[in-house]
């Protein structure tokens, strides 16, 4: 494929990692909006991350089982590029079910609502992760996607700022939220994945499919790294996003500042910008810079990161004099990529510690301490993800690609640590307290990254390539 088609097509193809991070991260405004809105305990706030991440699961559990016992690989006989066209479809179906669902003012169809919009999130990313591969030279495959990565990550920063602004009218000072407004919100979404559907299908994107033969049986479950790992990824995307979904609730309590809905944004648009600057300071390992380059630009990036997110709040209409504090806390997030020296394995066991030492300091502190501790987790969670899936399914040979969408199942984290922590923050326990379960999801990622070296040493396995960032 001729360079400038690949770039081309390429850039067609980003548009949907773009709208992942803008939902996923909105969900951290838009939880508490509901539950003052529908008067809910936190746990059945949170239920809005179980739609969402549970339609992940079941997503790519019922494409597995479908291939299993049709033995027919759906996405290879329909395309990566029309997989993406329908997922799209579904989307839109379920933006403008929300509207509907929101207008009847009943939350049980807005949660449907929810998982309709997911499901059809769970086919795009199925196919557009290897399309983005496949859109040229597979040596260079990483590149791209640590690329979209960026974009995930920059639209999970502005998304708040924008959801917020479509719910209170302004970012600060509104406090009722029309409806309409919320219905604007949706079809302007729902117009917007129908748009993009249908540019999808009148671009020249090349019909890519997979050639993998499918493998019978669980043969993957049987080795050890991948049984931990997947436990590893449910516990890494349930407290990446427990942290945030939760955020509100403690920023309401006047020991942490009393803020009301319409004035969170800049604090979840803030921890969603933390996994922004780490990911992409960890994406500079593919550029094979020297060392003192390599450095240098280590210590540079995440202030560019944190410069862009201070921007976006800044254009959004934001106050950020309460954020600039934050520049301090980013050198840990260095400390802790040198400490790495760029071993997946490594890596993860000394971010794990971090994460686990910044929710104690937010458990054990009141106020902007403990508030910027707890978003700080953002900045440990940014490069998990590729450590915590390298060493997973390092040495399964044929078992790798079943082994992925294993992995990928795992995504169901989402939906059941947020509601497990609202849950416990209905108790006596309170909202501050239930951080607990964060420090507790920390420690099992730290023991992953402990005992996986362990595991992979006995095999003979290598495991300490550069692990791509994500």
């Amino acid at each position: 494929m001729e360079k400038s088609k690949s770039t081309t097509h390429f850039a067609t193809l980003i548009t949907v990692f773009f709208f992942w991070g803008f939902l996923a991260a909105s969900n951290g405004v838009f939880i508490p909006f509901c539950k003052g809105h529908f008067n809910l305990t936190q746990f059945q706030s949170q239920l809005i991350d179980l739609a969402f991440y549970f339609a992940y699961f079941l997503g790519s559990l019922t494409l597995y089982l479908y291939q299993r016992l049709s033995k027919v690989d759906l996405l290879n006989k329909i395309g990566y590029k029309m997989g993406i066209i329908y997922g799209l479809i579904i989307s839109a179906a379920g933006a403008l079910t929300m509207i509907g669902s929101i207008s009847l003012g009943n939350y049980w169809l807005i949660l449907a609502s929810f998982f309709l919009i997911a499901m059809g999130f769970s086919l795009q990313q199925t196919c557009a992760q290897p399309f983005a591969i496949a859109l040229g030279d597979p040596a260079t495959g990483s590149h791209r996607l640590n690329l979209a990565g960026g974009v995930n990550s920059f639209a999970a920063t502005v998304g708040p700022i924008i959801v917020s602004y479509f719910l209170f009218g302004s970012l600060k000072g509104a406090e009722k939220v029309e409806i309409s407004s919320v219905n604007t919100m949706y079809a302007f979404l729902a117009a917007l994945f129908l748009g993009v559907a249908l540019f999808f299908y009148k671009s020249q994107l090349p019909s890519v499919t997979s050639d993998e033969e499918l493998e019978p049986g669980a043969g993957a479950l049987k080795y050890p790294q991948l049984v931990l790992g997947m436990i590893a990824i449910f516990v890494y995307v349930g407290v990446e996003v427990t942290i945030q979904s939760n955020l509100g609730a403690l920023l309401k309590l006047p020991e942490f500042g009393g803020y009301a809905e319409s004035s969170i944004s800049h604090f979840i648009s803030l921890y969603w910008g933390s996994m922004m600057i780490g990911r992409w300071t960890g994406s500079i390992t593919v550029f094979n810079l020297s060392k003192p380059w390599f450095n240098f630009w280590t210590i540079v990036v995440p202030y560019i990161a944190f410069a862009v997110i201070l921007g976006a709040n800044i254009i959004g209409g934001n106050d950020v004099h309460e954020l600039y504090i934050y520049a301090a806390v980013i050198p840990l997030l260095i400390l802790a990529i040198f400490l790495g020296q760029e071993k997946p394995a490594r890596t993860l066991l000394i971010l794990s510690f971090f994460g686990i030492a910044s929710m104690l300091v937010g458990l054990f502190t009141t106020g902007q301490v403990a508030v910027f501790a707890f978003v700080s987790g953002g900045l440990y969670c940014s490069t998990m993800w590729p450590c915590i899936f390298a060493l997973a399914v390092a040495g399964l040979g044929k078992y790798t690609s079943q082994g992925s969408t294993f992995l990928i199942m795992m995504i169901l984290g989402g939906a059941i640590i947020p509601p497990a922590q609202g849950l416990l923050a209905d108790t006596s326990v309170g909202i501050h307290q239930s951080y607990w379960v964060a420090v507790a999801c920390f420690g099992y990622l730290a023991f992953y990254g402990y005992k996986v070296a362990d595991i992979l040493t006995k095999q003979g396995v290598s495991f300490n390539q550069k692990a791509a960032a994500h």
